[in-house]
C-alpha cells in the first residue's frame, strides 16, 4: 500500500493505503475522524459529506487519491478554539436534527453553500441541500438554521 499525505483539517497526515480505497474508508478507520457518517455508499444520501477545497464531496465516491494535494475538511475542522462556526451554531439553535446522523453531512453541505452564496433564497437552500437525506424529516428546521447561519430571518 503507498503512503499518501493528505492535508486534513489544516495538518498534512500520513497514511498507507490503496488508491482507490473511498476517502470516507480512510477518515473513518485509518485516521479515527468518525464524524463523517457512512450512509449509503452510493453518494444518495449526503451522510459522508466533506470539503474538498471548498466544495461539498460525498466522500465515499471519492477515492483517498483523488484527495492528496488538496485541502480536505471534516465537521471536525469546522470548530475553531472551542467556538462552533455559524453554521453549527445555528443547527443548535434551531434544534436542525432529531437523530443527528445526517447533522454532519448537512453542516458540511450549509458551509460549502455559504460559502459561495452568503445570502441564499430558501429556494436556493433547497436545491443546494437536495441529495443530503434527513431520515426524521427536519429539513424545515435545517432550512431555517441555513437561513439563521446566514443572517436572514426565518
Amino acid at each position: 500500500m503507498p503512503d499518501l499525505t493528505l492535508n486534513i483539517n489544516g495538518k498534512d497526515l500520513k497514511v498507507s493505503s490503496p488508491n482507490d480505497e473511498p476517502l470516507l474508508s480512510v477518515l473513518r478507520n485509518r485516521l479515527d475522524l468518525t464524524g463523517t457518517k457512512y450512509g449509503c455508499g452510493e453518494g444518495q444520501c449526503g451522510a459522508c459529506t466533506v470539503l474538498i477545497n471548498g466544495r461539498a464531496m460525498r466522500s465515499c465516491l471519492t477515492p483517498v487519491s483523488a484527495a492528496v494535494g488538496k485541502k480536505i475538511v471534516t465537521v471536525e475542522g469546522l470548530a475553531a478554539d472551542g467556538k462552533l462556526t455559524k453554521v453549527q451554531q445555528a443547527f443548535v439553535d434551531e434544534e436542525a436534527f432529531q437523530c443527528a446522523y445526517c447533522t454532519s453531512g448537512m453542516v458540511m453541505a450549509a458551509t460549502a453553500l455559504l460559502a459561495i452564496n452568503a445570502k441564499p433564497s430558501e429556494e436556493e437552500i433547497i436545491r443546494h441541500m437536495e441529495g443530503n437525506v434527513c431520515r426524521c424529516g427536519t429539513y424545515p428546521r435545517i432550512i431555517a438554521a441555513i437561513q439563521r447561519a446566514a443572517g436572514g430571518a426565518r
